[in-house]
């Protein structure tokens, strides 16, 4: 297959051409390296050796901007990756957010109606529904962040698409994705390297909350499944094996790196997520989505990853 992945560059898009290509689909790479994210520096090390694989291609562009038919013209699916993503952020730049997470998914179904793309999957997130995503896809959605609103709204989008275009997409709910390579505004990455650095780590709330964390290797097979055994019109949870709470992850992550972590309590963020808890029983029964990595496993692999770096980084 010739697949288009947007948001390439970025942690889970990364991994996720990677794959593709491994398995010996062409991957064209969309990325317009937005600097109101994170570091497009750390993007382009995310890509490295797929910059020189025949079988994928980077394009820098911006979907909000560019004209994408060109692009998407003779692909046979469209993973759409890219986000503005981050729920504090969100607050202080709706526009961004609505721009990246609405309008650009707008364009982006209007190029791949235009080209006859009839396999278009939509990563949405557990921020949907809520406080607590607890259950399966028929949970209400409820967001508490401007970034879960722009992210509901877009699922709403596409539904207005089908309605009126008869244009079908699929939609996989990630639940916040951890592993080697996290984008470095995630709290993972954050408490590892204040773990090696033995800077304090800040908490907010009290460390209770729990999360269901997909583990990116899960996630990138989840998707792949969800791209071959395609299911238009349904909406499908991507999450972890199972829930650990903060404080239980801080405290693997710590004995991963042979640290003690000294922890200051703030109040708790608005629109933070209290408990995520997905049930993945459609996403099993539909395409064979098992996550087989425990949290406890995946934050291990994450820790290691970042003393690997920082090992890459003295040398």
């Amino acid at each position: 297959m010739r697949v288009i992945v947007t948001g390439a560059a970025g942690f889970v898009g990364s991994h996720l051409s990677r794959r593709l290509v491994q398995l010996g689909h062409d991957v064209v790479g969309i990325d317009a390296f937005l600097t109101d994210s994170y570091d497009p520096g750390v993007k382009r090390k995310n890509l490295g050796s797929l910059l020189d694989d025949r079988r994928f291609r980077l394009v820098e562009e911006d979907l909000r901007t560019t004209d994408l038919r060109p692009i998407l013209e003779g692909a046979d699916a469209v993973v759409n990756e890219a986000a503005m993503p981050g729920l504090l952020p969100s607050w202080d730049k709706l526009d961004i957010y609505a721009s990246n997470n609405i309008v650009a998914l707008g364009r982006l179904m209007d190029a791949a109606r235009e080209t006859s793309i009839d396999r278009f999957v939509h990563v949405s997130t557990s921020s949907v529904y809520g406080r607590n995503a607890v259950g399966g896809e028929d949970q209400p959605t409820r967001p508490v962040s401007p970034y879960g609103v722009t992210k509901l709204a877009a699922e709403n989008l596409i539904e207005a698409y089908r309605q009126n275009y008869g244009f079908s997409a699929m939609i996989l709910r990630y639940f916040s994705v951890y592993g080697p390579g996290q984008r470095p505004d995630m709290a993972y990455h954050i408490f590892t390297e204040a773990l090696i650095d033995g800077r304090p780590i800040t908490v907010f709330g009290d460390g209770t909350q729990s999360r269901s964390n997909a583990y990116v290797d899960d996630c990138v097979d989840g998707t792949i499944r969800a791209i071959e055994q395609y299911r238009p019109g349904e909406v499908f949870n991507i999450a972890g094996s199972a829930s650990i709470t903060l404080n239980d992850a801080l405290a693997v992550l710590a004995d991963a790196v042979g640290a003690t972590p000294t922890i200051e309590h703030a109040p708790r963020a608005p629109g933070d997520q209290y408990e995520t808890r997905g049930d993945i029983t459609k996403a099993r029964d539909a395409f064979g989505y098992d996550p087989a990595t425990p949290p406890e496993e995946g934050l291990r692999r994450q820790a290691a990853w970042h003393l690997s770096r920082r090992a890459e980084a003295d040398s």
